[in-house]
């Protein structure tokens, strides 16, 4: 009696699935269609913010390039004359 249960529930189980297998269908596509648009809208706003910083660094630069180039040198000059430990 048990396998004849459980044979009609599996019966059951695949008919609810067959009949509710267009609303899950509908339903990843719309989930993949909303996934879509926001990776292009987050690839948009990468871009968005990648183009923001580029214009804050060339605004910025008459301040930046020189204080790197200080930071370079002193580098440069502490570098060399270190005392070696041997």
């Amino acid at each position: 009696m048990k396998t004849f249960l459980k044979v009609l529930l599996i019966v059951v189980a695949v008919i609810v699935a067959i009949k509710l297998l267009p609303i899950a269908l509908v339903a990843g596509c719309v989930a993949a269609g909303l996934l879509a648009g926001l990776a292009v809208l987050g690839v948009s706003f990468a871009a968005l913010l990648a183009c923001g910083a580029l214009v804050v660094l060339a605004v910025l630069s008459p301040i930046w390039i020189p204080v790197l180039a200080i930071v370079g040198v002193v580098a440069l000059f502490r570098r060399h004359s270190a005392p070696k430990i041997v």
